[in-house]
């Protein structure tokens, strides 16, 4: 029989608001009674179907609701798809510290910025990795180095009544990294021997086995094609891999070649990765129009357009649209990246159009010319291994991704006693014996569409993927003096006036028969709409999106 005078043992909520069972908008939210902490806010990029939209951002209803009970927010690297969302959630959320490395923090201010936002309007604090800062009453953060696509990856050791958590953040185990920072695997390691409740890993490789590639591999093998290449050399990757970037200004170095940097982001990031002593220019870069003295052996461009961005200087120059520059044949054009999944149609459109220009054309997996940025089933297994967790959460990854590293887990010589597959929305419950979905809270997309935020939703979408696909067609029905139709298609079918005359027969004798009857003018536009969508189906085959008007 249970004791009444027994205290509940303290339980932790963990809420992923973003970011799980999906890659990209990573945001969570922790819950420890009236005290909540948010890590991250990122962005996602539209799929090919999500026709218009421009970025996808996190849903935070939950937080909005619970602001009163938030004490702060963490940062553990400076990615699009964990900070990008920053400018539109920070306004809708309370000032409270946010704390962060140097360079995440540098790009958040550029990013606020372009917003409009003034720093006296967030409270930015940075860290540095090993410091321990509180959060309210309850979270106690450790920040720890893990090596990634971009310095000052930063994962956290998170200490809580209900328990110790460790969060890898995004990171590999690169065993020669660019910068020389190790992951701090010693810290995760005392961590474990100390007592790991929960682990939160990074699930992004979990089918792949073995290691993930070191950067100084893919510096080497850079530096071959450089080396081979005999005229200019155009090199596309993310422009927020700083340590790339500088290997790749390094060897232009070494090679004789001075470097041109094209692309907006690619500027931005590299101006804000100097600013704060993360990059280094041997020599000052130059502008497209500075390079005209020099020979072409003597020039490498350092452009974007990785992920086959139509507007990117890549996909400008693919397709001859870039206004100083064109590609000719003797130019090298490397792309030491992997299309983010669901671009590989747009990056295969321009690597099709550069072989076409006559342009020598080197990617992966051809050439092992990229490494990703997150770690691989070995490496995956070394943290487990290190940090011995009571439960375990498989995150950033798509369903598949979090279901191989669960599986991994349970091949280890000491597997957590559970793991979850965890959802977005879901309210994983956390205590000293407790680890269950308890409950769910509002979470998805919301899209950003030009100027508007949110006003999008998945109806619009579907018009547009229907739109795109059957066409339209615009019927305007008038009434006096004598009824009449007009008809305008519009990406339904190649001008065919013999068709337009019959869906222009159809539609005015639903009109007049509604008339004739004397039917409401309402009634009468649906008699229409049916009519001819009826006709449309049989002559056709096709569902174009009908639009029926009567103008009285």
């Amino acid at each position: 029989m249970t004791n009444s005078s027994e205290v509940p043992a303290p339980t932790l909520q963990v809420i992923p608001l973003g970011g799980m069972g999906e890659i990209g908008k990573n945001i969570f939210a922790y819950r420890y009674g009236d005290e909540i902490m948010i890590v991250d806010g990122g962005l996602a990029f539209p799929k090919a179907h999500q026709m218009g939209i421009d970025l996808i951002i996190p849903r935070i209803d939950y937080l909005i609701e619970n602001q009163s009970l938030i004490k702060g927010w963490i940062l553990t690297h400076g990615h699009e798809d964990h900070i990008g969302a920053l400018p539109y959630l920070f306004p809708r959320l309370p000032r409270v510290p946010v704390y962060g490395a140097g360079l995440t923090l540098g790009l958040v201010r550029e990013k606020l910025s372009e917003f409009g936002i003034k720093d006296g309007d967030v409270d930015l604090r940075e860290i540095h990795m090993g410091d321990k800062v509180q959060i309210g009453q309850h979270f106690g953060v450790e920040f720890i180095r893990m090596t990634h696509s971009i310095p000052d990856n930063a994962g956290y050791i998170l200490t809580t009544p209900a328990g110790r958590v460790v969060h890898t953040g995004d990171f590999k185990l690169d065993e020669h990294p660019s910068d020389g920072q190790l992951s701090d695997l010693e810290r995760i390691e005392q961590a474990g021997k100390d007592g790991v409740l929960l682990l939160i890993s990074d699930s992004t490789n979990a089918e792949r086995p073995g290691r993930t590639l070191s950067e100084q591999e893919i510096a080497e093998n850079l530096e071959q094609v450089i080396a081979n290449s005999r005229g200019r050399v155009f090199l596309t990757t993310f422009a927020s891999n700083v340590h790339r970037i500088q290997n790749v200004i390094n060897i232009a170095k070494r090679q004789g070649r001075r470097v041109v940097m094209e692309g907006r982001s690619m500027v931005k990031y590299a101006q804000v990765a100097q600013d704060l002593g993360y990059m280094e220019f041997p020599e000052p870069l130059l502008t497209s129009e500075e390079v005209g003295e020099l020979q072409d052996q003597q020039i490498l461009f350092v452009c974007t357009g990785s992920q086959g961005q139509p507007m990117a200087v890549l996909g400008r120059l693919a397709f001859g649209t870039h206004a100083k520059i064109a590609l000719r044949r003797g130019d090298t054009v490397v792309l030491s990246s992997n299309p983010i999944p669901g671009n590989e149609d747009a990056v295969n459109l321009i690597v099709n159009r550069l072989y076409e220009i006559g342009v020598d054309v080197i990617y992966p997996p051809s050439y092992r010319i990229h490494a990703s940025g997150h770690a691989s089933q070995e490496e995956l297994a070394t943290v487990l291994n290190l940090a011995r967790p009571k439960f375990f959460l498989p995150w950033h990854g798509e369903p598949r991704h979090q279901i191989n590293h669960a599986k991994l887990a349970q091949t280890l010589p000491r597997p957590p006693k559970r793991t979850l597959i965890a959802k977005n929305g879901d309210i994983v419950t956390l205590g000293p014996d407790e680890f269950r979905v308890s409950g769910t809270v509002p979470a998805g997309a919301v899209y950003v569409d030009g100027l508007g935020v949110g006003d999008v939703g998945d109806d619009v979408i579907l018009d547009r993927v229907n739109l795109s696909q059957e066409g339209m067609v615009i019927l305007t029905a008038a009434l006096h003096p004598t009824p009449h139709v007009e008809v305008v298609t519009r990406g339904f079918s190649h001008p065919n006036r013999e068709l337009d005359n019959q869906i222009r027969r159809v539609a005015l004798e639903a009109v007049e028969n509604g008339m004739r009857e004397k039917r409401r003018l309402e009634d009468v536009r649906d008699d229409m709409y049916g009519a001819v969508r009826r006709f449309v189906r049989k002559a056709t085959g096709r569902n174009p999106v009908l639009i029926p008007m009567i103008v009285d």
